[in-house]
């Protein structure tokens, strides 16, 4: 896959306003999502959905923070996941999609699992 300059600036300051947010948790799906942020320069608090066994185990485990982020993957499965946490949490906490909004928009969709930022890294 190819990528400008351009796409790849923006998903550098991406991950730089990602960073700014303090007192927030971003919750991906697995540790490949994971990895790749880390890659990319991420160093806030990640937290890997599938780690839980259940999505109240999870809600538990995120409450104390203000801000969750939700960064799923763009598919069927990321679309459930996501509508599930929002009904467990959105009363509780303020829970962030801007920044999936974000990231479909800098790649134009190219971009459908969080695994595959780390196809941005640059050496």
């Amino acid at each position: 896959m190819e990528f400008d300059e351009s796409e790849i600036s923006e998903i550098h300051e991406f991950v730089r306003s990602l960073n700014s947010k303090k007192d927030s948790i971003v919750v991906v799906e697995g540790k490949k999502d994971e990895e790749a942020l880390n890659k990319l320069g991420f160093a806030g608090k990640v937290c890997q959905f599938h780690a839980f066994k259940g999505l109240a185990k999870f809600a538990d485990s995120v409450s104390k923070y203000k801000r969750l982020i939700i960064l799923l993957d763009s598919d069927r499965k990321g679309a459930y996941l996501t509508k599930r946490i929002l009904s467990q949490l959105e009363h509780r906490m303020t829970v962030d999609l801007s920044f999936r909004r974000k990231l479909t928009a800098i790649t134009k969709g190219k971009i459908r699992h969080i695994e595959d930022l780390s196809l941005y890294k640059i050496n």
